[in-house]
């Protein structure tokens, strides 16, 4: 089926020639209308006579063009003719050469059979770029600008380079839009090279080798003509990572046998590489003159060299500033997400009669996955400590925190009984578990009066215990379960203990059993004990703190691996 491509606002929209009549033009029943004040009500028509389509126009107040040519009368249309109305741009494609070269839904050609290494460029009709077929593809290469810099050779017209160089770095300075920054490139090219007639930039697409249409411009406001590239030319520039100066007059779709020699446009064509720090190309530039008396130079080829080289730079700069704002603006955004973290956590801590507590959290990154809580139970008498570590670290891991943080929250402000609540707390997480993000977990309820601890543990190291005469226990190591968020309906075993006067306990995350110093030695579950039997009795604060300095002791100025998160508390004699 022939088609009439719509050209409009960075979009092929394809419009079907389906019936004998199809007339353009603002008025609502026109079969294609137009939005342009410069068009006419009924602006023009296309007759379909058999396999052919006539191009008429129907007394327009601007006229209708067809191939940058107005036409005074009925004009059989060809594939590919470009047809103008006022500003409006369109293209016909026939159903005999869609039929032959696939089109796309946009209506963007598609490239005939190509040999290997071509697939790396795609086509950009909506930017009025088409590649020319191995047919088409008549371009001579008339000289080569060989990459001995990303600036060419500098003893080829320095002064103009100079000049040409501080132009484009004045123009793209702090900029910080990526996508404007193509077109105001080919802005400072034309102002560089007056007598070039069209430009485009084609650059590599994010994550891949493609070639991708990004911007282009005409001298001419208006110009509906779409610059056909050569394959043989651009796979030259990018294998070779050389400028290509060539001349090409047989694809010129408006040229034929039957005319004049004066009326012969040759097109001269400068392409070279844009390339990054590393030397890789990461685009090209292409720009044409078809002014027989300004054909381009190779001096002009060196000197494009060397622009593309500093819009290249400032390209890169330009994506490294993005980069660095953005990475500032994540910054802030942790920072804002540590402080929300931080404030799940308990600002005081009980303080019981003849009991001190005292907790340490230390986030290996701006957020983590280790937790604490200890508070009175509702009764105002019995004090619930909560202790756990997410697998991980990072935000993943302290999303979780959040969650454990309400739930136990919530939990223990109805259950009292520490066996139920682990229960409980564990089918909560498991309910909308994250697959590998479980969390070992250590929940126990203290009596002030009588000393008794009640305590359950998922899957977390025991509970350190300091006895008055100097000796460690670890309590609760034969009762330890799975994980939170691992299994549904988990019955945690309870286990009891009377805290005697002068007796201290320790809990801790595998932050400090596991820090490491330069040599990759850990700290030890050994060497914490010997810190906790050693240390001269004291407040519970003063163990905390000397724990906490024999682990940066022991790490040495190496960055710690993983989150360090202790609580202490201690029976006072």
């Amino acid at each position: 089926m022939a088609t009439l491509v719509l050209l409009q606002d960075g979009q092929a929209v394809p419009c079907p020639l389906t019936v004998e009549e199809t007339v353009l033009g603002r008025h609502p029943e026109c079969q294609i209308q137009l939005n342009s004040n410069m068009v006419s009500r009924k602006h023009a028509r296309v007759l379909k006579d058999g396999d052919q389509f006539v191009l008429e126009d129907l007394g327009s107040g601007n006229g209708t063009f067809l191939n940058g040519k107005k036409i005074e009368g009925p004009t059989t249309l060809a594939h590919d003719d470009r047809i103008k109305l006022g500003p409006i741009l369109l293209r016909f494609e026939s159903a005999a050469a869609k039929s032959v070269d696939t089109s796309s839904a946009t209506g963007r050609m598609a490239a005939p059979p190509i040999s290997q290494g071509e697939s790396d460029f795609d086509g950009g009709a909506t930017l009025g770029i088409d590649f020319a077929s191995p047919e088409e593809d008549a371009a001579t290469i008339m000289g080569k600008a060989a990459q001995v810099s990303g600036f060419g050779r500098l003893d080829v017209r320095p002064e103009a380079k100079l000049k040409a160089v501080l132009e484009i770095s004045r123009s793209l300075a702090g900029s910080t839009d990526l996508d404007g920054l193509l077109p105001k490139i080919l802005d400072t090219l034309f102002n560089v090279f007056p007598h070039a007639d069209r430009g485009c930039i084609l650059f590599k697409q994010d994550g891949g080798d493609k070639m991708i249409p990004k911007a282009m411009k005409h001298r001419r406001a208006g110009e509906d003509e779409t610059v056909k590239l050569s394959r043989t030319i651009l796979k030259t520039v990018v294998e070779q990572k050389a400028g290509v100066l060539s001349a090409d007059a047989a694809s010129d779709a408006r040229f034929e046998a039957s005319e004049s020699i004066s009326n012969l446009t040759i097109r001269s064509m400068m392409c070279v590489p844009m390339l990054s720090l590393g030397g890789e190309v990461m685009g090209i530039v292409n720009i044409d003159t078809q002014n027989p008396f300004n054909q381009f130079k190779e001096e002009d080829l060196d000197l494009l060299v060397a622009v593309a080289g500093q819009a290249a730079l400032s390209y890169e700069s330009a994506k490294l500033l993005v980069t660095a704002m953005e990475k500032q603006k994540q910054d802030r955004e942790m920072n804002i997400a540590m402080n929300v973290q931080r404030a799940l956590l308990p600002e005081t801590l009980p303080s019981p009669p003849n009991w001190e507590f005292f907790a340490s959290y230390d986030s290996a990154q701006a957020v983590g996955g280790d937790y604490y809580d200890c508070m009175f139970l509702p009764d105002g008498k019995r004090i619930c400590f909560a202790f756990g570590d997410v697998a991980g670290k990072g935000v993943p891991a302290s999303l979780v925190m959040s969650r454990i943080n309400s739930v136990v929250t919530n939990t223990m402000a109805f259950v009292d009984d520490v066996g139920e609540a682990g229960m409980r707390i564990n089918n909560q997480m498991c309910a909308k578990a994250v697959e590998g993000r479980f969390v070992t977990f250590v929940l126990g309820i203290i009596e002030p009066t009588s000393g008794e601890m009640t305590v359950v543990n998922a899957g977390h190291m025991p509970v350190m215990i300091r006895k008055a005469d100097g000796t460690i226990e670890e309590f609760g190591s034969e009762a330890i379960g799975v994980p939170l968020g691992v299994m549904e309906d988990y019955p945690y075993d309870v286990v009891s203990r009377t805290i005697s006067p002068g007796e201290t306990c320790v809990i801790y995350t595998d932050g400090v059993s596991e820090a490491m110093n330069h040599n990759s030695d850990l700290y030890g579950v050994e060497r914490l004990a010997e810190v906790v039997r050693t240390t001269p009795a004291g407040s519970a604060e003063d163990l905390g703190k000397v724990i906490l300095a024999d682990v940066r002791k022991h790490a040495d100025g190496r960055p710690q691996n993983d989150d360090i998160t202790i609580m202490v508390f201690r029976r006072m004699a």
